[in-house]
């Protein structure tokens, strides 16, 4: 059975242990399930991204979307920041690790910023609860000294669109995501 937990810094982040069964044959885990989110829906849409050792990807958050993230081969350094205006949690940064030796799943609720640094070459499978709504990709810049995350890598491979997202102070009013506000 799988060990389901709240985080302890980020209100409605869920980290999840999931229970894995081998054999001589190899193995088998059951990494998702519905009923392990209180605040989750259906899942509409899965995903995969393969990236090279060193690459960091986000920090991206949306304000109608959540994601459960899992990685299927490789390490990942994951940086949560909660964005949510109103939110217990707000300003608080979560740093875990998924892959490897460390086999778990995060799901992360809307107006929370995730990103990932590759530790390895890594796989990661996530499944989202909209379909991809480009008004809904929003950012944050992933060296923010406000939110001091620890990505674990030396010289970042960063895309062109993280490379320009804003730092938190300056996110527009209108794209600043609300505590317990969801459509």
């Amino acid at each position: 059975m799988a060990e389901i937990t709240q985080s302890e810094s980020i209100r409605d982040v869920v980290v999840v242990l999931p229970s894995s069964h081998g054999d001589a044959r190899g193995r088998f885990v059951e990494s998702y399930r519905r009923s392990w989110f209180p605040l989750g829906r259906e899942m509409v849409q899965a995903n995969r991204s393969d990236k090279e050792a060193g690459a960091v990807v986000g920090l991206h958050y949306h304000l109608h979307q959540a994601d459960y993230w899992y990685v299927t081969r490789g390490r990942a350094r994951v940086v949560l920041h909660d964005l949510r205006a109103g939110s217990p949690t707000e300003g608080a940064t979560e740093v875990l690790e998924l892959g490897g030796t460390t086999e778990r799943g995060v799901f992360v609720p809307p107006g929370v910023a995730h990103g990932f640094a590759s530790l390895t070459e890594l796989t990661l499978t996530y499944l989202v609860d909209q379909y991809y709504n480009p008004a809904d990709e929003l950012g944050v810049a992933w060296d923010d000294p406000e939110i001091a995350a620890g990505w674990g890598v030396a010289d970042p491979i960063l895309s062109a669109r993280d490379r320009e997202n804003p730092y938190r102070a300056a996110i527009a009013p209108e794209l600043r995501p609300r505590f317990g506000l969801r459509s």
